[in-house]
């Protein structure tokens, strides 16, 4: 089974899919944490964010990890543990920037698909272009929003503010490439006034639902 998850950056996605991957013993995959170490790793070797074949290679050449339970995943890169290096708002304002660059895209895109493909069980993956680019046939997909304001409440680990919620926001709905969009079949949940629970549970039925459904279609 492969649930994709997609969202804006606050409306629970990371939490809400690990929960479900640990729920159902599915491979949990956060790409948004690759695109934080590609940013990471650009930041590091002092590229500028112009120089896109440089930022490429880097991307294809960088050995991404993600190892360990949903709720206690390690983000490697190049061997290095990265976890909390990559969860400052420096390198998520990096990630925003970087995540753009369309040759960045196309790479990860095919890294995500080989990982989601290889898993055992399935696989939960959330992100941004999930359910619309990188397994458009997933079995099913959901689409987590929020008001900006709950949002940025959510994001005060990282100081993020509203006008940076909203600079994200635009960032990633206007790139060219793999923008944020709602899938034509996409369960979407607006998660403002909800706690994990409520929402959780909203999932699970869902999948459960398909699940009913497909084993139906088999009989």
């Amino acid at each position: 089974m492969i649930i994709a998850i997609d969202g804006p950056s606050g409306a629970g996605k990371s939490t809400l899919g690990k929960m479900l991957a640990k729920k159902l013993n599915l491979l949990y995959l956060d790409t948004g944490a690759m695109y934080r170490a590609v940013a990471l790793a650009v930041t590091r070797a002092g590229v500028p964010y112009r120089d896109i074949d440089r930022i490429a290679d880097i991307a294809e050449t960088a050995d991404i990890d993600l190892v360990g339970e949903p709720d206690a995943m390690k983000v490697m890169l190049d061997g290095e543990d990265v976890s909390v290096d990559i969860r400052t708002l420096d390198a998520a304002q990096a990630a925003s920037v970087v995540s753009t660059i369309s040759e960045v895209r196309r790479i990860m895109v095919e890294h995500q698909r080989i990982i989601g493909e290889s898993a055992p069980n399935g696989c939960v993956l959330e992100g941004r272009d999930i359910g619309s680019v990188v397994f458009p046939n997933a079995d099913i997909k959901f689409f987590l929003t929020a008001k900006p304001e709950a949002r940025a409440r959510r994001r005060h680990t990282e100081d993020q503010t509203l006008a940076e919620i909203n600079e994200r926001d635009e960032r990633d709905v206007s790139r060219e490439d793999s923008p944020l969009t709602i899938a034509g079949d996409a369960v979407v949940i607006d998660t403002s006034e909800l706690d994990l629970t409520e929402v959780f549970e909203q999932m699970l039925g869902k999948i459960n639902e398909r699940r009913a459904s497909a084993a139906k279609n088999l009989t």
